[in-house]
């Protein structure tokens, strides 16, 4: 088991939807997400939903267990969970309980926000059984300046001035912001007929962003 934790935007799911299908482009991935705080019940569902088992969901909690179980002990299979801050207890002791079956070759990718660490860390035998914590932080200044160019073509040719100024004025070293800023600046540069980022293309993208400063 392992916990990739960060703020908003930084790459974290996208990051390992990579890394999964460049190291096990034919492992067995199921992805799971929650939106809002899930009981134990609700990750059993989602658990018999994300396996694809045939027939109803049992009514009980209990009649879950053979056969996730079952499914779990055919092969070795890798759970990625998103939004894993919104856990409480209960629902991280489940994952606990089928990692912790001998007969499972279970792989399981905690990836959540910066609340994260915390919420895990109060569960004690969870923690203890986490491989690796990894923290994505933004981007400083001189990694914007290595990777950005590397992100998307359109970068590829800019002013490393530019490119440190729209981080400055507008991405701030988050990912997610630095793909939304590049959709608006190719944008930009189809209708004004441009093939260079410069400073009037960077301000026409800036005015469909908000919040930059």
């Amino acid at each position: 088991m392992l916990c990739i934790h960060g703020g908003a935007g930084s790459g974290k799911t996208l990051a390992v939807n990579v890394c999964l299908r460049g190291l096990e482009p034919d492992e067995d991935v199921r992805r799971i997400a929650f939106r809002a705080r899930p009981t134990a019940r609700a990750v059993r569902h989602e658990l018999f939903t994300a396996l694809d088992l045939a027939g109803q969901p049992p009514r009980h909690p209990s009649e879950f267990d053979g056969p996730l179980k079952t499914a779990l002990a055919e092969r070795p299979r890798t759970f990625l969970v998103d939004e894993a801050q919104w856990f409480n207890g209960e629902a991280f002791e489940y994952f606990r309980y089928l990692w912790d079956d001998l007969s499972m070759r279970l792989a399981v990718i905690f990836v959540g926000g910066e609340g994260c660490y915390t919420v895990l860390r109060r569960e004690p035998m969870l923690f203890s059984r986490m491989f690796i914590w990894q923290h994505v932080t933004r981007l400083a200044p001189d990694e914007v300046a290595e990777r950005v160019p590397l992100f998307r073509p359109v970068w590829a040719g800019a002013d490393p001035a530019g490119i440190a100024f729209a981080d400055q004025h507008a991405a701030h070293g988050n990912f997610r912001s630095w793909a939304r800023l590049t959709a608006h600046v190719r944008l930009a540069l189809a209708r004004a007929g441009r093939e260079r980022v410069d400073r009037k293309v960077l301000g026409w993208a800036f005015g469909r962003l908000g919040g930059f400063a």
